[in-house]
């Protein structure tokens, strides 16, 4: 469908080497979208490379630390530079530590809101002026369910997602104007290399989520590549501002868990 052709346009994913940030890259990648994928991890990054080429996409890889402050500014110059053009971005990269919220130091309360927050807002300022050259542009922030939701372990990783839910309403109402629509996705239990590792550490965990969540199972990150598609495609024109729950019915069970 033709509302849905991503060929010609060029994505960079930050977090885009694993999890979920991979799963949306497939989606854009079968779509048609050329796609710069953006990690820590050099080997990770080279395999996701290997992964995405092998869909037809035109795929290159960058190693990034997006705490950084000139981060946003050279993934983008390098996605251009490959490229020649950038017209989605999705800020995906993330991370977390699970603790009592008295039990955390400053300097890791920071570093959480620098990866998942901070990143995501100087990357799209860093994407702007490119999307304003092309008259538009699609930005898609990976919220949480605990942009609305808190976690009692999690007091930082869910403040820095509901922030980020936040600043997706505020970026969408600035820059619509410029034919450049900002969405959220809110992410429910996935299974991925971040929530194995919760499970890990919270007792209970699996158990609970399974109650909780009507389709009685955790989530893909190949559940996520539909949704990267709709907003990164001329389908999500007149979209802007939301937040798609991703998240098997989780927030729609009223008993809790």
């Amino acid at each position: 469908m033709e509302l849905f052709n991503l060929k010609g346009r060029v994505a960079l994913v930050t977090g885009g080497n694993g999890g979920i940030g991979l799963g949306m890259a497939r989606g854009l990648a079968q779509a048609g979208a050329a796609l710069l994928i953006a990690g820590r991890n050099a080997a990770k990054n080279e395999q996701a490379v290997k992964e995405l080429a092998g869909l037809g996409g035109d795929v290159a890889s960058a190693v990034a630390d997006v705490t950084a402050a000139d981060a946003g500014r050279v993934l983008v110059k390098a996605a251009v530079e490959r490229f020649g053009r950038l017209d989605i971005l999705v800020n995906n990269a993330g991370i977390n530590q699970r603790k009592a919220p008295q039990d955390y130091s400053l300097a890791e309360w920071h570093a959480i809101l620098d990866a998942n927050l901070t990143s995501a807002f100087v990357c799209s300022q860093a994407a702007f002026p490119e999307f304003k050259k092309l008259g538009g542009g699609k930005i898609v922030n990976i919220g949480s369910l605990t942009s609305v939701f808190g976690l009692s372990f999690s007091a930082a990783y869910s403040a820095s997602k509901g922030g980020l839910a936040q600043l997706t309403k505020a970026l969408a109402t600035a820059w619509a104007a410029d034919n450049i629509q900002v969405n959220a996705i809110l992410p429910g239990w996935i299974d991925t290399d971040l929530t194995r590792r919760g499970r890990r550490e919270v007792a209970g965990l699996n158990e609970q989520v399974l109650r909780r969540t009507p389709a009685k199972r955790w989530g893909t990150p190949d559940d996520f590549a539909g949704a990267a598609v709709f907003f990164a495609s001329a389908a999500s024109d007149f979209v802007t501002g939301s937040s798609l729950l991703i998240d098997g019915g989780y927030a729609a069970e009223g008993l809790g868990v």
